[in-house]
């Protein structure tokens, strides 16, 4: 049996809120022992010494899109995984909008058969709320129910709001968590900046904030009606922060999750007019970024999403307005993450990982990852301190549609494991 120790790690354990310096002992997918340095005896084992690195839970991507099959120009499975590994994520939820859609069990399975074996990895989907997400006809819920999917999501807007209830209704006896983005597609229009003062500085067309704010207060009086667990995707105003905090307040089962990039960018960021900062929603004013970090602070915001969407440099190269929308992000957000919210000591690193694991998973309804003894060793080790470059050499996705490619990062992952129940790496909840 192979043994590792992993000696003098800081283990984060946000489920106890413990941080602390342990030895750790690991073998055949199991944590075996954490114990106070010095204190293991494992004369087979193979040491490790971590001083100065961080053993915690492996993180949770919420949503996140896949390009195979279909756009594997921009992104295949191996390269996706591959990413989702080395970000540190050991649970990666894909969206349905592949080609064809995962609107049906056969989609699925296609997607089963392409994806790589053996990886510390599970590979994990959204099935579609409506056929060919059209937004029209139901998809056969209890067919992708079978599958395996962990919920329900088109990863585009609903404009049918009977349509929805119904879905709803249906689903209220055996609830799957819903995941819906509130966009009226009508008054966004062609706007790729949150309306204000740099919208109008910069000469970018505008997205309106009630454009997120009208859909989501529809929404909102939907839950109030129909008992069934509803996660906000994609939230992007302060406006929407208050409209879920008093929905929280009146006990809702309303989960919502912001992208990471919502956190790290305003619209003053827009001021290089770089096309990787054009996102769907728009990054938010100084105000909304605030009430975004503010919101999670307050867990009126459960979890931090990546929302991964990978462009060719082709499709990318073009003016702002007229750019596709979407960044890559699953090897970037632990490390710029760290750096802005822990290394300024604005968050603990216990914070930052119960948003990036234990919130993403119990907004999908499942067991969060954790990192006790006699538990299966979901873990990541991640390095605060390296410093890395970001270029073709360095990322495993296929595509470099991010702003800081070409820059340098501190803090990177390691290792990730991932305890297999079998073979196959897609394990459907």
């Amino acid at each position: 049996m192979t043994q590792e120790l992993l000696k003098q790690v800081r283990v984060l354990e946000p489920l106890i809120q413990g941080d602390r310096i342990a030895d750790v002992l690991i073998a055949e997918g199991k944590i075996l022992e954490i114990s106070p340095p010095g204190t293991i005896t494992a004369p087979s084992a193979h040491d490790r010494d971590c001083t100065g690195l961080v053993l915690a839970p492996g993180l949770v991507d919420l949503y996140s899109h896949s390009d195979e099959p279909g756009f594997e120009t921009r992104e295949t499975l191996v390269s996706l995984t591959a990413a989702a590994i080395a970000g540190g994520f050991t649970r990666l939820t894909l969206l349905p909008d592949t080609q064809p859609v995962l609107d049906h069990p056969e989609g699925l399975a296609r997607l089963q058969a392409h994806l790589p074996s053996h990886l510390p990895l599970r590979v994990q989907a959204w099935g579609a709320i409506t056929q060919n997400l059209k937004g029209q006809q139901f998809v056969e819920v209890s067919e992708l129910i079978h599958s395996g999917v962990v919920g329900f999501s088109d990863g585009r807007p609903l404009s049918n709001p009977v349509l929805l209830r119904r879905f709803c209704e249906y689903l209220e006896a055996d609830p799957y968590p819903i995941a819906l983005w509130p966009c009226d597609l009508a008054l966004v229009g062609d706007g790729v900046i949150r309306e204000g003062i740099e919208a109008l500085r910069l000469g970018l067309p505008e997205a309106l904030t009630m454009a997120e704010t009208s859909v989501l207060a529809a929404l909102l009086e939907l839950v109030a009606e129909v008992n069934v667990p509803i996660h906000i995707m994609r939230v992007s105003t302060a406006r929407s922060v208050a409209l879920i905090e008093g929905a929280k307040a009146r006990n809702l089962p309303v989960t919502a999750s912001t992208t990471w990039m919502h956190l790290l960018g305003n619209s003053q960021t827009l001021r290089t007019y770089d096309v990787n900062w054009c996102l769907d929603p728009p990054v938010g004013n100084v105000s909304d970024q605030e009430a975004l970090i503010h919101g999670l602070e307050m867990g009126v915001i459960d979890a931090i999403a990546i929302d991964h969407h990978a462009y060719t440099y082709e499709e990318k190269t073009v003016a702002f307005s007229s750019a596709p929308k979407g960044a890559i992000g699953l090897e970037l957000a632990l490390p710029l993450l760290w750096q802005t919210f822990v290394a300024s000591e604005r968050w603990s690193a216990l914070t930052l990982w119960q948003k990036l694991s234990t919130s993403p998973s119990r907004c999908l309804g499942q067991t969060p990852p954790s990192l006790q003894t006699g538990q299966p060793a979901e873990l990541v080790l991640f390095d605060p301190e390296q410093v890395w470059s970001v270029d073709a050499q360095t990322l495993n996705s296929l595509s470099q549609n991010t702003p800081w490619y070409g820059q340098s990062l501190t803090g990177r992952v390691l290792q990730t494991w991932y305890p297999h129940l079998g073979s196959n790496p897609l394990e459907w909840v």
